[in-house]
């Protein structure tokens, strides 16, 4: 569906909301993603190698958690550690921002000991450029550019 101005953006509670035409569309509809992780040391030295920043660290109860960094008006995740988190290349897949140069993140995955299982593929023009990994601990991640 190609959605046409006008498109009015409301923010409330830091929730993005559309209206196009009189519907009311919500744009962050996911606002929180937790990466299972068996080794938090592991894995956050995975991550900051190929995106190329730093997670932030913090025990809570019986979890561990690696926090990447969030921008104001963006939606936030981490890699967790704990008794129900468990890795799998199976289940839900999550995409994280793979800009501005999504074949350079995808060949540091490899360098980090990743396993690139799709290139960089375009996908038209609504979905920009994929590609997809399995993560040090065994997750299926995918990286998206629009």
């Amino acid at each position: 569906m190609i959605l046409h101005p006008p498109i009015r953006l409301y923010y409330c509670s830091q929730l993005a909301i559309s209206e196009w035409r009189g519907v009311v569309m919500m744009n962050r509809l996911f606002i929180w993603v937790e990466i299972p992780v068996t080794d938090m040391e592991r894995a956050k030295a995975f991550y900051e190698r190929i995106l190329q920043f730093e997670l932030q660290s913090m025990i809570l109860g019986d979890e561990e958690y690696a926090f990447f960094p969030i921008k104001e008006e963006q939606n936030g995740g981490a890699l967790v550690k704990g008794p129900h988190h468990i890795p799998s290349p199976d289940g839900v897949r999550v995409y994280v921002d793979g800009s501005p140069d999504l074949a350079a993140v995808l060949s540091r995955v490899r360098e980090a000991g990743g396993e690139v299982i799709m290139e960089k593929t375009y996908v038209g023009d609504h979905g920009g450029y994929i590609g997809k990994f399995i993560d040090s601990e065994g997750n299926r991640i995918g990286l998206q550019h629009l």
